[in-house]
């Protein structure tokens, strides 16, 4: 298996508002600041995500690709790529853990990726921490700052 990145931050919300926010990949394009478009296009029995569409713009990386998605419980969310036109992997998670009684959340978000064209692999990891740590910052400032309308 390839060589995964993965990163923590502390969210000051309970477990299910920051799921809710992962959840709402309609509402992707305005936090994360490199998906620009997004489309759920299959869902499970409980309205979650299993297939989304996601058009990407991280500069020298842009792509329109498809990740499958498997939800385990309330707290763990995985993808894995389905179809792609840059990346040979996009391979990931967001693990949930409540902490200080519930009323924060402790994030975890695991991520390979694998792109076609060939890249050392320190630069691989290197923007796989970028990707990381740009989307636990934009998913605690989406959270934190409240019920979005």
């Amino acid at each position: 298996m390839a060589e995964h990145t993965s990163s923590s931050i502390t969210i000051d919300a309970a477990p299910a508002d920051v799921m809710g926010v992962i959840s709402d990949f309609a509402r992707y394009p305005e936090w994360t600041g490199e998906v620009k478009e997004t489309e759920v296009l299959e869902k499970d029995g409980r309205g979650r995500a299993l297939r989304v569409r996601l058009v990407l713009d991280a500069g020298a990386i842009k792509d329109d690709h498809v990740l499958a998605y498997t939800w385990t419980g309330d707290d763990t969310v995985s993808w894995t790529l389905v179809k792609s036109q840059m990346l040979r992997a996009l391979d990931g998670s967001y693990a949930l853990k409540p902490v200080a009684g519930g009323e924060r959340t402790e994030v975890t978000y695991r991520l390979t990726v694998d792109v076609k064209i060939p890249m050392l692999g320190m630069i691989k990891r290197k923007a796989e921490k970028v990707i990381i740590d740009r989307a636990l910052a934009g998913l605690k400032k989406r959270v934190e700052s409240g019920p979005q309308a």
